[in-house]
């Protein structure tokens, strides 16, 4: 008797991918967006405290902003030659091994991500409350004694908390109604940067400005002075490399990726410099070091007490813009991590329907808010200062390493003014880091400390066989 043939089985349906859907143009707002948030309507204040003339100030700006650009420069290299999602991640991953790798994601995770996104969240929370006073930093709502300390919870968290899951559950629903949404704030925020520009250069001044005082003069300790202002400069500019993280995502990345980083970096550069430029010709210098919130002083005093109240909704506009970048590329560190089996599988997930992480982004969003609440967001970030910039010194460095390791790799666009620009920039992340340690030696070896955490974890996750490998 003849054997019926067995059933054929149903072929295995292809596992989702992420949507290639960004362009140029998606690109450059993306990047803006990352970098743009309520720094440069705050941190002039700072640098004024420690300078001694406006126009001193202005090319720390002019020094922080090609700096960046240096690195952006540099990164689109490397994002070029690994057009994939996760950016930094994978820049140190094939340069230095999965270990490393693995450090940075879990650095990322942890603090630089996570307790990015809290802070930049409770900075939105801080201006709502403004204008909502409910959601205030100052109206607490709980107040909760452990042991020697009290934890508290503020309007300002509580709004906080609200702009995450909001924006994370945009990004939920698709990468095309994500990247819609911080398009339009992003568009939103040129704008009104541009007309507070426009406005100011050309209103009457109250201040003439002399740049740089008498001629000829050079105050004493002027270098480590301007380093300081440099390091809050460099800070502000934060985010600039957002746009790696989203490569796999790009639907021309040997393009479009590193147009959208320059053009990104280079429109930030100038509007930092012009809005600068405004607050110069409003305020003395010792006008500004007094002001914690310059942007609104600077805009009262030009264009009357109710300009400033115009001002704080463009900040509360550009924080929200800026989580919903900063959500939509962070996220897309820990997928390729996941996929790798460096990391938790369940975050190697894509959403059949929606195509985007969905897992990543929940579980990035719900550690950030528990750093949110807890309040702890700040100083951990204090921490990881140091452990950030020594990453994107190796990241810089990579370039150096694939050169020689992979000469004949197809790379669209090289890093213009190779050896020179990374190798400066390499120069500049250094002295920071140097900077940063003299200054700061028991928040770097903490942050050393918290990183270091991770290999304990990495060889946890290795022996359960949830890690390959190195």
């Amino acid at each position: 008797m003849a054997t019926p043939l067995a059933k054929p089985l149903d072929p295995v349906p292809p596992s989702p991918t992420l949507v290639r859907g960004l362009s140029t143009w998606d690109g450059t707002l993306l990047t803006i967006g990352s970098i743009v948030g309520t720094g440069v309507f705050i941190t002039t204040a700072d640098m004024a405290r420690v300078l001694p003339h406006p126009g001193l100030i202005l090319l720390v700006w002019l020094a922080g902003g090609l700096l960046t650009l240096a690195g952006a420069l540099t990164y689109g290299e490397l994002g070029v030659l690994f057009p994939k999602a996760g950016g930094l991640y994978h820049f140190v991953k094939e340069a230095y091994g999965p270990r490393i790798g693995f450090l940075y994601g879990w650095t990322a995770f942890l603090v630089i991500m996570s307790g990015g996104n809290a802070a930049i969240a409770v900075a939105f929370g801080e201006y709502l409350g403004s204008f909502l006073p409910w959601f205030s930093t100052g109206h607490f709502l709980l107040s909760v004694p452990i042991g020697s300390w009290t934890w508290t919870l503020s309007g300002g968290q509580v709004a906080a908390v609200l702009a995450l899951v909001l924006l994370t559950a945009v990004n939920h629903f698709g990468l095309k109604e994500g990247a819609w949404v911080q398009n339009a704030l992003t568009v939103l925020k040129i704008g009104a940067i541009v007309g507070l520009i426009a406005i100011g250069l050309f209103a009457r001044a109250p201040v003439t400005p002399n740049l740089f005082g008498p001629a000829g003069h050079i105050p004493s300790g002027l270098l480590a002075a301007f380093g300081v202002a440099m390091i809050a400069a460099l800070w502000t500019y934060d985010g600039w490399y957002g746009l790696t993280c989203s490569a796999g995502e790009m639907r021309d990345p040997g393009r479009s990726l590193p147009r959208g980083l320059i053009l990104g970096t280079a429109a930030v550069m100038l509007m930092y410099l012009l809005l600068n430029l405004v607050y110069a010709r409003a305020l003395p210098i010792s006008a500004m070091a007094e002001t914690p919130r310059i942007a609104e002083t600077a805009a009262s005093v030009l264009f009357g007490p109710g300009a400033a109240r115009l001002v704080s909704l463009v900040v509360l506009v550009s924080a929200f813009g800026c989580l919903s970048s900063t959500i939509l590329y962070s996220s897309r560190i820990y997928l390729p991590m996941a996929e790798d089996g460096l990391f938790f599988r369940s975050l190697a997930r894509i959403h059949p329907v929606y195509r985007t992480p969905v897992p990543s982004l929940w579980a990035q969003t719900a550690w950030s808010i528990v750093l949110t609440v807890s309040g702890t967001y700040s100083q951990l970030y204090t921490y990881v200062i140091f452990a950030s910039v020594l990453f994107h010194a190796m990241t810089a460095a990579a370039v150096f390493i694939f050169r020689r390791r992979l000469p004949d790799a197809p790379r669209p666009y090289r890093t213009w003014g190779y050896p020179v620009v990374p190798a400066l920039f390499i120069l500049a992340c250094l002295l920071l880091i140097g900077n940063t340690l003299k200054e700061s030696p028991v928040e770097s070896l903490v942050g050393l400390g918290i990183v270091a955490l991770g290999v304990p974890a990495y060889e946890m996750f290795r022996r359960r066989g949830v890690v390959g490998r190195s």
